[in-house]
């Protein structure tokens, strides 16, 4: 990925997720607090059925194990000697990171045996299991995103997020500090943290120690929120145009698309964003192009291709004659 560079990846403790999360989600621990430690690694939760009834195929060992209702009344059903056979075949995969008994239900001895045996946190929670996996998947989608630190600068145009990357000293803040004055919104200069999110979406904000501010060559740091009010600022916004400023001399200009009918994307964590190419040359106002740009790209998200339409249409006229 240009100009970026992407994190290590992530991962939280049962400890951790307890002491952000535990009040919040009405958890408590039933056993294996010492084994605390143990990673939650993705933010996809499972629920074991097939598994606790000892189909093992398709079993996902590196996910928060979630006993619902449907499992704890088979395990109730079944002979408890073929229920603890099961999940020890399940337990002894060693990256489960615990095991969460939903429906504020007492855990029964078979699963308290089996976690203990394996050493296996066992919680528990009052909240019925859609409620609480939503609600987990939720934090731990935010915790454990993939994330990537971008050179560039991420404002808000007409409800568009427009990523602006180009190479140093090209314009990309001045840019921005333009569009700011026409009454856009600001979410990050120079640095650029992206984290993808579920559904492949990337949501861009700005690192802390640099929030609210811009560094423009000639004036310095300045402070956009105390400069422009409270409202030219965003903590965050999805990413959905990306924009690289490119300069150029006016010889080179027949290289730029002009009749719109090309589209590109740049690859971003992985998530294909609508990319588009503009050239910096002197007497160009680029806010304005960008402006323009973003109004456009919220066209053809809604199925509105104008260059395409003209293009069909003017076939359409030399068919005819």
């Amino acid at each position: 990925m240009p100009e970026s560079q992407k994190k290590a990846a992530k991962f939280i403790t049962v400890k951790e997720l307890l002491k952000s999360r535990g009040k919040i989600l009405g958890l408590k621990t039933v056993a294996g607090a010492r084994d605390f430690g143990r990673k939650v690694t993705v933010s996809e939760i499972n629920r074991p059925g097939l598994a606790i009834a000892g189909h093992m195929e398709q079993f996902r060992a590196e996910r928060i194990q979630i006993i619902g209702q449907g499992e704890y009344a088979y395990c109730l059903k079944e002979d408890p000697r073929t229920v603890l056979a099961n999940l020890h075949k399940m337990f002894s995969a060693p990256e489960i990171p615990c095991v969460i008994v939903t429906g504020g239900v007492k855990p029964l001895p078979v699963i308290k045996q089996a976690c203990a045996r394996s050493g296996i946190p066992l919680l528990v929670t009052s909240f019925d299991t859609s409620t609480f996996i939503r609600e987990l998947t939720i934090y731990l989608d935010d915790q454990l995103a993939a994330i990537a630190y971008v050179h560039g600068v991420l404002v808000n145009v007409y409800g568009l997020g427009v990523l602006i990357q180009g190479d140093s000293g090209v314009g990309k803040s001045e840019c921005a500090l333009e569009l700011l004055k026409r009454g856009h919104i600001l979410i990050a200069d120079d640095v650029v943290e992206v984290k993808r999110r579920i559904g492949y979406m990337l949501v861009g904000n700005s690192p802390k120690n640099i929030k609210h501010y811009m560094e423009v060559r000639g004036l310095g740091i300045i402070d956009v929120e105390l400069l422009f009010g409270v409202g030219s600022i965003m903590d965050q916004s999805l990413i959905e145009m990306h924009v690289k400023l490119e300069s150029v001399t006016s010889g080179s200009l027949g290289n730029y698309d002009r009749t719109g009918l090309s589209s590109a994307e740049e690859l971003i964590l992985e998530v294909p964003v609508p990319s588009l190419r503009l050239p910096v040359t002197p007497g160009r106002n680029l806010a304005v192009l960008i402006e323009v740009a973003a109004l456009n790209q919220r066209l053809k998200n809604q199925g509105y291709f104008v260059a395409k339409k003209l293009n069909e249409s003017l076939i359409r006229e030399m068919g005819k004659k």
